[in-house]
């Protein structure tokens, strides 16, 4: 087989697929699920864009393309003019110090600080999108850096751990005022009809424990999430949680205390997506979960075998979707992703 070649699915978008994973169901068709790909391979999928456009807009259109080439049935975004750091504030290379570019050290500076109004984001841009998606497909928006992540950003890493300490109510001020924003943005996304569901994407572990205490998790950050999940589905949409790292002593909270319909980001070396599939998939949809480490140092045809294994595991049980563990960066070889998705639309035939 020529893994070089991008596959190219044969049939329309269909959200119901999705929707219906999201509900623990057995969607019609193997379903795909991705965070996000690169724009590399964006555009190679794409080869009429000469170049990565320069506008959001513009390059959301390429994503939605290449996204219903590949048989995705959504696309997702966020949306513009909502951030909490402000631009050129950290250092970034290929990775980032969880200390480096702190702002709020104290109480002068939370109530200094140029908190961004969520009412000021481009929502519009939920509609102008409409008369470009293809007929079945949906938005999902998730947010620039979830609650904890932008703490952490904000704050400083080991500032945060000794602040959670020494004074607990200050902390509690800096999650209310990003965790109140976030609400905000989630109650005006899901009012627009291009939007069939939301991701609520925060980092919450290591490769062996949780970023802070499970304690300290469900003191300052769940609550705030089981809110976000309220409001999605007061709406009557679903919302899917992408966090990547260690969630042994948190599943529980995910599942019974928040409620998200689905959990996405996945590790071998933490719990294989097909263990992790036979312990919760009759609780919460399993997504994605094709070990990034696996996909980028296998062969096609493993890869290939490993993905159709794991969509015949489902077949009949449904409540998952195909995908990597987390996302496609640039350092995952076209052709190892490519046998990923071929496995799916393959048994789409």
């Amino acid at each position: 087989m020529d893994w070089i070649i991008p596959p190219r699915a044969n049939d329309q978008p269909d959200f119901q697929n999705l929707l219906t994973v999201l509900h623990q169901g057995v969607p019609r068709r193997p379903t795909l699920f991705e965070f996000f790909l690169n724009d590399a391979l964006y555009l190679r999928l794409v080869p009429e864009y000469e170049k990565f456009p320069s506008t959001l807009e513009q390059s959301l259109q390429l994503v939605i393309i290449a996204n219903t080439r590949l048989g995705y049935d959504y696309t997702t975004l966020v949306v513009p003019n909502f951030s909490f750091t402000p631009p050129n504030v950290r250092h970034r290379e290929a990775s980032v110090s969880m200390n480096e570019g702190s702002l709020i050290h104290n109480r002068e500076d939370l109530n200094a600080f140029p908190w961004p109004n969520p009412d000021e984001a481009d929502y519009e841009i939920l509609n102008r999108l409409c008369d470009f998606l293809p007929q079945g497909m949906k938005l999902i928006p998730f947010t620039p850096d979830g609650l904890l992540e932008n703490a952490i950003s904000l704050v400083g890493f080991d500032n945060l751990c000794l602040l959670i300490h020494d004074d607990p109510m200050f902390v509690e001020d800096i999650f209310d005022a990003i965790g109140s924003r976030l609400v905000r943005y989630y109650q005006r996304v899901c009012q627009y009809d291009s939007v069939g569901a939301c991701i609520a994407n925060d980092d919450w572990g290591f490769k062996t424990s949780t970023v802070f205490s499970p304690r300290d998790l469900r003191r300052f950050v769940f609550p705030w999430y089981k809110r976000i999940v309220e409001i999605v589905h007061n709406t009557g949409k679903p919302i899917l949680l992408h966090s990547c790292g260690y969630f042994e002593k948190i599943i529980e909270d995910i599942i019974e205390e928040m409620k998200f319909d689905g959990r996405h980001s996945y590790e071998d070396s933490i719990v294989p997506v097909e263990i992790a599939y036979e312990r919760f998939h009759d609780r919460i949809a399993v997504l994605g979960g094709i070990d990034m480490d696996f996909l980028c140092q296998s062969t096609p045809e493993t890869i290939y075998q490993r993905s159709k294994a794991m969509l015949e595991r489902t077949a009949t049980r449904g409540s998952y979707a195909l995908g990597s563990g987390n996302s496609i960066p640039s350092y995952v070889p076209d052709q190892n992703y490519f046998a990923m998705i071929r496995a799916a639309l393959d048994l789409r035939q």
